[in-house]
């Protein structure tokens, strides 16, 4: 070799084969769990049920059951006796079709291009059209059976009364003819309104099945049943009305386990900013939950957590992976033990400002579903 010339060799990269699926190692359960109550959600369904009076209740599991799995209540509903289930997007069929008849499935957003109404067609599910244009898509398409969503008056999805003379219209296969309440939560007079103007559309648009009545719409009365009742938030625990206070159960139970235990001194901070400063000696601890888990910033000094019996409050501001909680009075708990956030919907939404809606479907991935 040549004087001043130099050869430079690199080093083989040490790389750990990828091993087949069959051969990767189960992961561990982790540090988040969601605790679903099957019962309550049983229960809460039968109530719901019940309370339909002549009608049936379906169940709306969009969002992915409301942010609990859909994979997970999708059976425990069907097990009770739910028949019909409702989804927004058609993206969210690959987690239920093969639990229930997909011929009692809904699609709520309805068709956008040729390829939902093909996707549609081979699952055998029914879209829920919303205008004429979706109505023109499934009939060129081939489509069948369909549902229909009526705007009374949300003035958000739904074909407008004026639109039900259109020949493609009145040409669907209507199975379920549907319209949805703007202020069922209320004592508005909104209400009497569109109940109003659905049984007027009952009367111009023929149809197998015909529905109003979400969770809160249940107990306006009889007239707002028809056939068939769509509950949502309150299978899952919330309470959007009084008349359903003591007769839905809490059906998620959010559990985190602590990653460490110490001991802080009058002066010191915690978290982000320091926005808690300790008054006394105190021992703490950090639970792995966070934002990035659906435990949000406005938790942030205001969130409890039990461990038992024992309710403790959080300290300092929520981070995306990490909540740090006073276990002062609670000596005997340690690294690696689990505590439960306190989550009961209409008292979470009343301490954070947050609907009960979106204390359910903010809940994170990285919870594991317990049922």
């Amino acid at each position: 070799m040549a004087s001043g010339v130099f050869l430079l060799v690199r080093p083989k990269t040490l790389r750990r084969p990828i091993l087949p699926d069959a051969l990767q190692p189960e992961p561990p359960a982790g540090a988040l769990r969601l605790e679903l109550d099957s019962h309550a959600l049983r229960c809460n369904w039968k109530t719901l049920d019940c309370l339909s009076g002549t009608a049936r209740a379906a169940a709306a599991v969009k969002a992915d059951g409301y942010g609990l799995g859909a994979r997970q209540v999708v059976p425990i509903l069907r097990e009770a006796g739910c028949e019909d289930f409702l989804v927004a997007h058609f993206s969210e069929l690959p987690d239920i079709v093969g639990l229930i008849d997909p011929a009692r499935v809904s699609v709520l957003h309805g068709p956008l291009n040729p390829q939902d109404v093909a996707y549609a067609v081979a699952l055998g599910v029914k879209p829920v059209i919303n205008s004429p244009f979706q109505a023109r898509l499934w009939r060129a398409g081939g489509g069948g059976a369909c549902d229909v969503m009526i705007d009374t008056g949300i003035n958000r999805l739904g074909i407008a009364m004026s639109d039900l003379g259109d020949a493609d219209i009145r040409a669907l296969d209507v199975d379920i003819l549907m319209s949805h309440l703007a202020c069922a939560d209320e004592d508005s007079a909104l209400n009497e309104l569109q109940r109003k103007a659905w049984e007027e559309a009952r009367t111009i648009l023929s149809h197998v099945r015909a529905s109003l009545a979400n969770s809160a719409g249940i107990v306006l009365g009889s007239g707002y049943h028809g056939d068939m009742t769509r509950p949502g938030l309150s299978l899952y625990g919330g309470i959007p009305r009084p008349e359903l206070a003591n007769r839905i159960e809490q059906v998620v139970h959010p559990q985190a386990a602590l990653l460490q235990v110490r001991s802080i001194d009058v002066g010191d901070g915690v978290g982000y900013s320091s926005t808690f400063i300790a008054d006394r000696p105190m021992r703490i601890g950090t639970i792995a939950m966070g934002y990035a888990d659906g435990f949000l910033h406005c938790w942030s000094d205001k969130g409890l957590v039990t461990a038992g019996g024992k309710r403790l409050r959080t300290l300092g501001r929520v981070s995306m992976d990490m909540t740090v909680i006073d276990l002062t009075d609670a000596p005997e708990l340690a690294e690696g033990d689990w505590v439960e956030a306190e989550y009961d919907l209409p008292n979470a939404a009343a301490a954070t400002g947050l609907s009960q809606y979106e204390l359910l479907t903010v809940l994170g991935k990285r919870f594991s579903r317990n049922c």
